[in-house]
């Protein structure tokens, strides 16, 4: 996805995965896909349990107990095994791109060769070492004042280093039709606050982890033990602060706490000892009288903390930031130290991915579109997305349908809850305008380079817009993505071409099948712009509020049975679900497959009743390609990181979750009071 996009400006479904294989024959890979994955697979079906006990571990045992992790990773399930399929066929586009170095600069071709090969080029890697980077080190070194370090931290946010905040641009909630500047807090290198803040005996081990981790890196830059063991107390007590000051990500969900538009002398009180009118100057956004802070305190405790701390502390984090941010695309032995702490201790990955995998990943992050352009031009039919969009439409009358019979509901929010799913912008596959990456230079020098560049490009691209009205043909994800999602200032819902292929969608499958995989996928999505935080914006994506004030209090009263309900499933040990935090996700998991069934037995009228397939009927088959869809083996690490970090469920969770509060599930199955899957109607959720 798109880097500078503020990240709670997406709700996103699924999870993203840097995985890659080998692969020979992208026609042949594509027909494979189509015609010989099974577009339901009984073999993943474990008749020793009961769809009454546990539906998830009835659908999938099978898979799960043949399908272990591999020792790459430290989640593997259907999503990865598409990404891995996805992978292999940019693999080979940037491997063909590569092998030449006559195309024309600037072209796609050869941002992707040039790129691939500089990423692959591990020889002149490894020489290199860290020399790359000695003229930015150099720089940091130099700073002697304020003044300096108000530079460098802009210079290095430019580079694609979080330091401190993070400076982009945005729709402004208030008026979608206009970019405007925003600043939200950063800064830290652990993935979340909480990391910093618990206090439990996991965390400090963890915090302890990570300060071992630090010096390990600073001292393979030829810093001695006792320097590199200070420097780490520095980077410690920088970034604690930074996490102590930082909202978390429940407070986050709220939109009309993350909008606080104010003068730009407004945020210059709160940081005396930095200037807002030289750091706007930096990137000649000079003209800009306002920004929306999002964190109005995180920015005030950066400038006490600007002002109490020496320059000489503030050089130490900002290198180490810079090393952290770049050590990627470095020689192999900070690539080593840094999967050891990110990969290893905070994710239970067990080996390092091949180079090659690894810079991939990269590439769909930095030139994303480029790469995405080739990869639909060899693997996206037209015939797919013209099924997609039939889909589409048919949800869209289903949810319709569910609006209009809800019994919460006054009539005067049903009306602009109809007229805002009427409105909802539908992008399938990829964009009618593709992005340029004119004035980008990509060459086959060093790779990290490359990478700083790149992020540089889409910064500049980002802030060039601040000022002017939205471009709504853009996209938030590149086209080979594993993933959708729905942007509420956009009101738009986005299906890249990678999902849309088995076990999520196939054109040879029966309408159960799709109905269950990709239909809940769509109804995922559309249903976000009327959970908890997209119902907060209207049909035109703004901040504001168009449900009368019961309509409200009946939806937050809806609502909470699922915090209630997924709050209470024990996931580790005694680690729960964060209902608050996952509840955006899980409206739109009951909302998705709710709705989908629906359109999917809109199907079914008017014509012959399907014979089973495999023994199972329609029904049953649609509920089995929902659960089929969430397998998935996570390693501990990973499923603890994920508790606290990802709004979305564990997947079990979110199969299961909105299934036990669904009566054409129970008809289907034959699910019975006392059953572990059935819940009492009195409890069961029912939104949409």
């Amino acid at each position: 996805m798109n880097l500078h996009r503020t990240l709670s400006r997406l709700v996103l479904l699924g999870f993203l995965f840097a995985v890659v294989t080998q692969e020979s024959n992208v026609m042949a890979q594509e027909k494979l896909t189509m015609q010989t994955i099974p577009a339901l697979d009984p073999a993943n079906i474990d008749v020793s349990v009961k769809p009454s006990q546990s539906f998830y571990l009835y659908a999938n045992g099978e898979w799960l107990k043949k399908n272990p992790i591999p020792p790459e990773y430290s989640r593997w399930g259907s999503f990865s095994e598409l990404f891995d399929r996805n992978m292999n066929i940019l693999h080979e586009i940037a491997s063909r791109a590569a092998e030449t170095t006559k195309a024309k600069k600037g072209t796609d071709a050869q941002l992707v060769g040039d790129f691939f090969y500089s990423g692959m080029d591990s020889a002149s890697i490894n020489n290199n070492g860290i020399t790359p980077l000695q003229t930015y080190f150099d720089e940091i070194d130099a700073i002697k004042s304020k003044k300096g370090l108000e530079d460098e931290i802009a210079k290095l946010q430019g580079m694609g280093v979080n330091v401190l905040f993070y400076f982009t641009s945005e729709q402004d909630f208030k008026n979608s039709d206009m970019m405007i500047a925003s600043v939200h807090q950063s800064g830290l290198s652990l993935p979340d606050r909480d990391y910093y803040t618990k206090t439990d005996a996991q965390s400090k081990q963890i915090l302890s982890d990570y300060s071992d981790y630090i010096k390990n890196m600073l001292s393979l830059t030829g810093e001695k033990d006792k320097r590199a063991s200070e420097n780490a107390e520095v980077v410690l007590k920088i970034e604690n602060r930074l996490a102590e000051a930082s909202m978390t990500r429940v407070e986050r969900r709220d939109p009309k706490a993350t909008y606080n538009m104010m003068t730009v002398a407004k945020i210059n009180s709160l940081t005396p000892d930095f200037s807002w009118n030289s750091y706007l100057q930096y990137f000649h956004l000079e003209g800009v009288k306002k920004i929306n802070v999002g964190q109005p305190k995180f920015i005030a405790a950066v400038g006490k903390m600007l002002k109490n701390l020496s320059v000489n502390e503030w050089k130490v984090y900002l290198k180490w930031h810079l090393l952290n941010a770049m050590a990627p695309y470095l020689n192999d032995e900070f690539v080593a130290e840094r999967f050891n702490f990110y990969g290893k201790t905070l994710s239970g990955a067990k080996e390092l991915q091949p180079r090659w995998k690894r810079v991939i990943g990269t590439m769909d992050q930095e030139i994303g579109f480029a790469l995405g352009k080739l990869y639909v031009e060899k693997h996206f039919s037209p015939e797919a997305k013209a099924r997609a969009e039939q889909m589409v439409h048919n949800l869209e009358v289903a949810f319709a349908q569910r609006i209009k019979k809800v019994d919460w509901m006054s009539e005067t929010t049903r009306k602009q809850a109809l007229i805002k799913l009427k409105t909802i912008v539908n992008k399938i596959g990829y964009p009618d305008k593709w992005k340029s990456y004119a004035g980008l230079d990509i060459n086959r020098g060093p790779y990290v380079l490359n990478v700083i560049r790149a992020n540089e490009f889409e910064l500049n691209f980002e802030l060039n817009k601040v000022g002017k009205p939205v471009d709504r043909t853009e996209w938030g994800m590149t086209p080979p993505t594993v993933n959708a999602y729905y942007d509420p200032s956009m009101n738009e819902i986005v299906f890249p071409a990678g999902i849309l292929q088995p076990p999520f969608f196939n054109p040879t499958a029966d309408d159960a099948v799709n109905y269950g995989g990709m239909g809940a996928v769509i109804g995922h999505e559309m249903t976000h712009g009327f959970d908890d935080q997209g119902s907060q914006f209207d049909a035109k994506g703004n901040l504001k509020d168009w449900w009368t004030k019961q309509d409200a209090v009946n939806f937050k009263k809806k609502a909470d049975v699922l915090v209630q309900q997924f709050g209470s499933y024990t996931v580790l040990d005694s680690l729960h679900i964060n209902g608050k935090l996952t509840e955006g996700e899980n409206i739109a998991d009951l909302g998705g497959v709710s709705i989908a069934f629906d359109a999917f037995e809109r199907t079914l009228k008017g014509t012959p009743r399907p014979a089973k397939i495999d023994g199972f009927t329609p029904e049953q088959r649609f509920f089995l390609a929902w659960a089929q869809m969430w397998r998935e083996n996570d390693t501990p690490q990973a499923l603890r990181q994920r508790l606290i970090v990802d709004p979305h469920s564990p997947n079990e969770y979110r199969c299961n979750g909105p299934l036990s509060d669904f009566p054409a599930f129970y008809e289907a199955f034959g699910i019975k009071p006392g059953d572990p899957m059935y819940r009492a109607e009195d409890v069961r959720a029912k939104i949409w």
